[in-house]
């Protein structure tokens, strides 16, 4: 911790590339932020809420699925770009020497903006459809750092194993679309019998999505035994990522 607050200025400087780079020669620009979040949400509740009648725990389904795709969107792109990041910053690793956690660290960090943004649209939904969260959002600053935990925790593990087999990029994409459908986001958790919760739980994302719903949408139920399995499992990867990470980041300038 005291080398990474050392180079906290490269850490700012890192980040604030990769949110650059991203929107970079595009024509909407940080508009993509909100368009796919957005068109994820068109499709769910015409497929999941009108056509297959998944229920929503008395919400309105639109409101249900951004709710849960805001926090999935966060976790998503941070764990695609903090998985990919030292393969792309391969020609600054091999010249020059800091904290390698710095690269995986600033891409995470990076996709905080795409979520702020992308919460603006769902304040407006939440004053459309009249629901008025309750003192349940103070601990939402909590659940946007254990959602970045999370994408930070697994993209340790990818990124570090990335450099040794480049094949591991190949399977990120498919991981991810497998993980949205074990994650609570087009439908409710509360669909999973009650024996099931804690197993179900070891998906980390099942306490983010649950946990955002819970903060946001005013309901007075706690997200249960599955959220504080969530927590657990995400402490275990992010202590088990930075052990990897730093198992291996000697070799990284020379086998990246």
């Amino acid at each position: 911790m005291r080398e990474l607050w050392e180079y906290r200025e490269l850490l700012y400087f890192l980040t604030w590339r990769d949110v650059k780079v991203r929107y970079k020669q595009t024509a909407l620009g940080a508009a993509w932020a909100i368009i796919q979040p957005l068109f994820m949400m068109v499709v769910f509740s015409l497929f999941f809420g009108r056509l297959a009648g998944v229920p929503s725990d008395g919400v309105p389904y639109p409101v249900f699925s951004f709710c849960g795709l805001l926090p999935w969107q966060l976790f998503a792109n941070s764990l695609t770009q903090s998985s990919n990041s030292l393969v792309g910053s391969q020609n600054l690793i091999t010249k020059v020497y800091f904290p390698r956690l710095v690269v995986p660290i600033s891409a995470v960090l990076a996709g905080l903006v795409d979520f702020a943004v992308a919460a603006v649209i769902l304040l407006g939904m939440l004053f459309f459809y009249g629901i008025v969260p309750g003192w349940q959002i103070l601990a939402l600053p909590g659940l946007v750092l254990l959602a970045v935990m999370t994408a930070l925790g697994v993209g340790l593990w990818l990124s570090a194993l990335n450099v040794k087999y480049r094949d591991v990029r190949y399977t990120i994409n498919f991981m991810v679309q497998f993980w949205l459908f074990a994650t609570p986001v087009a439908y409710p958790s509360s669909i999973v019998p009650e024996k099931w919760r804690a197993l179900y739980g070891l998906n980390p994302m099942v306490g983010v999505v649950d946990g955002f719903r819970w903060a946001l949408l005013g309901k007075p139920e706690s997200p249960g035994i599955s959220f504080l399995v969530s927590v657990i499992v995400v402490i275990l990867l992010l202590a088990g990522g930075l052990y990897y990470f730093r198992r291996l980041e000697q070799e990284f300038a020379d086998i990246v």
